[in-house]
């Protein structure tokens, strides 16, 4: 196909593509000044690697899309210059260079927007508009299209300013401003709107035809078919011609804009030409006061009687002024041109709009025979004359009341053929009109349309894509826009055809104009248009206005095309494209941001609005899974989550600069919707002291510390031990909730992502040393999830990702910490994936009083309007634990115990030295807990085995506890429990109440 095109293409000498401007391979672009050999040698006196600001370092390349050059990063210009470092000289790669070539303002802005402007209804419909509405509310439909138009006009300029725009036109625009949510709506409405123009157009060109074949007596059907058949000849032989190439198209043009000027000329010369006889049974009469004021006030007639029906069958004549946007790319000056050209198109057409319908309202009465025998000077006319004609020596009484006329203004389409001085230049102005306009509308549509698909925003167009030959032409595209052009020519009637057309750009101008709003309240930084008259509020004006005119136009097309667009709207917010197009929403988010943000802090905190809002020590995120995967399931949505990563200062230069961008797109691939953050510190303490005090904004500020469980802190380092520990006495210290999820085979799967890939996909950090590896669960994953997995490689599935069925939730709620071990299974329940799970709270109690302590918790429970499944009281935890639980418990001690030789020397100094030792006074003061915690584990292991989760309290470590005691202590508190277990603890303040204010 590509081949079979090439080839028809080099039959036509001279060809060139302006719409296209790429050069060939092997070609270099000289882009002017910018870029020559001595600039490129200049360097600053700072450094000798140190460039002096070049355009380069902020223009992409035409053709690859990325930046022409970039500048030494800071470490190399911190570091001393060595000669080899120095840049080489410019060479000269021997290619031949060549100038774009570019359009001015006015071939390319306003004659395009000119020749899209005019077209068929200013031929066909404006005079029997005028008749119908009459020249008052013609004038009031013609300046509220300029309006709307106008306006747009402004914001087109304004966003086409605001940086170069590439291929793609309107929809680039709009999207790049918008953002993709409101852009690929519009930009698909828009091409689709254009493929109707098309058939607009095309099925003007049919009906002169028609009337010419009527005029020799060649009709071959009727009226209606004959209109089908030509336009449907018409529009294969455009798509014949799109094939062929478009290179003649820009020389064209000025041809159309000649033939259309002369068709005009020659229309006001014939309003001052004396009327012959033919003429005046047309209902032409010359310039009459009489027939100026009757045609002043409306006079509707047939089913399209009415004012916005008018309004809906002007409009299209007011679209077209996008042409000079759609090839910016192809423009000298799209800055200074856009504005120009585009409101001196809108100014130069609304004239000839004015005078056209003026013209015609002072000198073709509304009704007449076009027989010549109604003349009073033919015919003995016996009954009395008393229409308007009667006056001129005319009598068109009998066609008037018989409803027969079939000339005048409200008869006869071709009126302008009728008043000007030769009819053949009408024709043939509406025949350049006509045939350029839906050219282009057939050329510009698919492009669009190829445009929108490449973006790969919408699933199943991508086929449209696909470009052919050296120019990319969209020729799938091509075809497409012919099949809908088809079929709305099949219609064949163009009152039917202009609402519907005026109903799709109108939602497209509001879009327009709320986009320029929309950029302008945000005031983003990036919002700096070259040109500056207009306004946000007139903006806004204009987007209203459009988006009213759609109900009055075509309520149901209104309809159709606003679900549409809400459709698509939420399909793009639902599946989130990984696009960054730096759009006004973006701005919007950020600003509606900052002001709730600053909202917050006037506002007193509530016991009832209290949210976990979660530091999780996570390091790199993509390395504990489970770790994200648990918290993001009860923080979504509702509160803050931060993952906080810190990289030890030893290691600070194996963790790769770009790591940050890799795990937050790891974490939008998983959709967590979490913060993410490191911190470069001398251990795991100063990063998470430094992290919880310096995390988050305002009343944004975590109050919870989420952390994994050290699973390996018998055989690590002590001073990593001792460090762990402090992280958590720091959390307490700093009033911060606590927890700790540990699970069997441990949270660390960075060794397994290694052994895996082949390389590390999770940044190996020495602050969190690599547990055991955990197996990835088989279950299904729930479709309702919240967090999914997208197949990536990086993408390990883990247990919180899976439905948890109709199993329990566990709390063994030791120690009343203010409702935190309570409030966070409660959010969890909340969950799709947890919903069927029921929640047992288990509680410490005597025998004689257990009925009372479970009628207590019972009470407290509905109270704080949680549902529960059952209360348990435990009573049997003094109970000694099985020998051998204990022994374990003792076997994890007893590397950490003072020697005989250290218990009898200076045991203060060595505890300072060594603060993880354990004493055996510290083994005395502890050893009725540590048993309590065996005893206990030993209870929830046996009535927990249907458990999903189990919630355990977290026992707070005493100021001189050592640090491996108190993690024996929760050691034996959680060891062996099959499934997830969350240790946690609140900082002794309510987080729930049961009071309404």
């Amino acid at each position: 196909m590509a081949k079979y095109i090439d080839r028809i293409r080099n039959l036509i000498p001279g060809l060139r593509r302006p719409e296209n401007n790429l050069p060939p391979q092997g070609v270099t672009v000289d882009i002017g000044d910018y870029g020559k050999e001595q600039d490129k040698r200049k360097m600053s006196f700072f450094n000798p690697l140190d460039p002096v600001p070049k355009y380069e370092f902020y223009a992409k390349d035409t053709i690859s899309g990325r930046m022409k050059s970039t500048r030494p990063s800071l470490d190399v210009l911190r570091k001393p210059p060595e000669p080899d470092d120095l840049p080489p000289p410019p060479e000269d790669d021997g290619r031949p260079k060549v100038k774009l070539v570019r359009f001015g303002w006015v071939l390319g802005v306003m004659i395009r927007c000119m020749l899209n402007i005019w077209g068929v209804i200013m031929y066909l419909r404006l005079p029997w508009i005028t008749s119908q509405a009459g020249l008052i509310l013609t004038y009031v439909i013609i300046f509220m299209s300029i309006v709307i138009t106008t306006i747009t006009a402004t914001s087109v300029s304004a966003i086409s300013t605001n940086g170069k725009v590439y291929s793609g036109g309107t929809y680039f625009m709009i999207s790049r401003s918008l953002g993709p949510e409101l852009g690929a709506p519009i930009g698909l409405l828009f091409a689709f709107a254009n493929a109707l123009a098309c058939a607009l157009h095309t099925v003007g060109f049919a009906e002169t035809v028609r009337d010419l074949l009527k005029d020799y007596k060649s009709q071959m059907v009727d009226d209606v078919n004959d209109v089908r058949i030509i336009g449907a000849i018409t529009v294969v032989i455009l798509l014949c011609i799109t094939f062929a190439g478009m290179s003649w198209e820009a020389k064209a043009q000025i041809l159309f804009f000649i033939a259309i000027m002369l068709s005009l000329i020659n229309y006001f010369v014939g309003t001052v030409i004396p009327s012959n006889s033919e003429k005046q049974a047309a209902g032409f009469f010359g310039y009459q006061a009489d027939i100026f004021i009757s045609n002043l006030l409306p006079s509707f007639r047939g089913k399209d009687g009415y004012f916005f029906r008018m309004f809906a069958i002007f409009f299209p004549a007011a679209t077209g002024i996008l042409s000079g946007v759609n090839i910016c790319g192809d423009l000298k000056d799209p800055s200074g041109g856009i504005p120009k050209g585009t409101l001196l198109a809108i100014l130069w057409t609304t004239l000839s709009y004015l005078l056209i319908s003026i013209t015609c309202a002072a000198t073709v009465v509304r009704d007449a025979s076009g027989i010549l025998n109604d003349s009073l000077a033919l015919s003995n006319y016996t009954i009395p004359c008393s229409g308007l004609g009667c006056k001129y020596g005319w009598n068109f009484d009998r066609c008037e009341q018989n409803f027969t006329c079939v000339s005048g203004l409200a008869n006869n389409f071709r009126v302008l053929t009728t008043v000007s001085g030769s009819g053949i230049l009408i024709t043939i102005g509406v025949f350049a009109a006509t045939l350029s306009s839906a050219l282009g509308f057939l050329v510009s549509a698919p492009k669009i349309f190829q445009c929108l698909c490449k973006d790969n925003i919408y699933p199943y167009i991508g086929f449209f894509a696909k470009g052919y030959g050296k120019n990319n032409e969209p020729l799938r595209a091509y075809c497409l826009a012919f099949l809908i052009a088809m079929a709305f020519i099949l219609i064949g009637d163009l009152n039917t055809i202009a609402p519907l057309i005026s109903n799709f750009f109108l939602c497209s101008y509001g879009l327009i104009n709320f986009s320029c709003f929309h950029a302008s309240i945000t005031k983003t930084p990036g919002w700096r248009p070259q040109y500056r008259y207009f306004s946000p509020w007139t903006s806004l004006f204009g987007s209203c206005l459009s988006f009213v005119l759609m109900f009055l136009f075509t309520w149901w097309a209104a309809l159709v095309t606003s679900a549409v667009v809400l459709f698509l709207l939420g399909y793009v917010s639902y599946t989130k494209p990984r696009v960054n197009w730096g759009s006004s929403y973006q701005a919007g988010f950020y600003n509606m941001a900052l002001s709730f943000s600053m909202s917050l802090n006037s506002v007193s905190d509530h016991v009832k609005n209290y949210r976990p809002q979660c530091l999780v020590l996570t390091g790199p995120p993509n390395a504990r899974p489970a770790l994200v995967d648990f918290v993001g399931t009860f923080t979504k949505s509702i509160s803050l989550m931060i993952c906080g990563n810190i990289i030890m200062e030893d290691e600070k230069s194996s963790f790769p600069q770009h790591s940050t961008d890799m795990l937050l797109d790891w974490l939008n691939q998983r959709k967590v919707r979490s913060f993410y953050t490191s911190f470069n510190a001398d251990s795991l303490k100063d990063g998470a002291y430094n992290l919880m005090q310096a995390s988050g904004l305002g009343k944004l500020k975590p109050n919870t510390l989420i952390m994994g469980y050290k699973m390996n802190w018998r055989d690590c380092k002590p001073e990593r031990l001792q460090d762990y520990v402090n992280t958590i006495s720091e959390a307490f210290d700093s009033s911060y909730g606590l927890a700790i999820l540990r699970m069997m085979d441990g949270l660390d799967i960075s060794d397994a992502l290694q052994s895996s890939a082949g390389r590390l996909s999770a940044i190996d950090n020495p602050a969190f040393d690599a547990d055991e590896v955990m197996q990835s669960e088989k279950d299904e994953t729930d479709r309702n999830s919240d967090i999914s997995d997208d197949g990536s490689n990086d993408q390990v599935r883990s247990v919180f990702q899976t439905k948890q069925g109709r199993k329990t939730i566990d709390i063994y709620w030791i120690s009343d910490d203010g409702g935190l071990t309570l409030l966070v299974p409660y959010l969890l329940t909340r969950r799709n994936r947890w919903k069927k799970c029921k929640i047992r709270v288990f509680i410490l109690g005597d025998q004689e009083t257990m009925k009372e302590d479970r009628k207590d918790m019972k009470m407290l429970l509905k109270r704080f309007r949680l549902e529960f499944e059952d209360i348990v009281v435990i009573t049997d935890v003094d109970k000694a634990p099985l020998p051998k639980n204990w022994q374990r418990c003792e076997e994890s001690i007893a590397p950490f115990m003072l020697s005989e030789e250290q218990a009898g020397g200076d045991v203060q100094e060595l505890k300072r030295l060594s603060p993880w030792k354990v004493s055996n006074k510290d083994l005395e003061a502890m050893q009725p807990k540590v048993e309590r915690s065996v005893r206990l584990n030993e209870i929830i292991k046996k009535n927990s085995i249907p458990a999903a989760l189990v919630v355990i309290s977290l026992p707070v470590p005493d100021v001189n506890c050592p640090s491996s005691l108190y993690m024996a202590w929760i050691e034996a508190l959680s060891y062996g429990i099959h499934c997830p277990v969350l240790l946690i603890r609140g900082n002794q303040e309510n987080v729930m109440t049961f009071y309404c204010q």
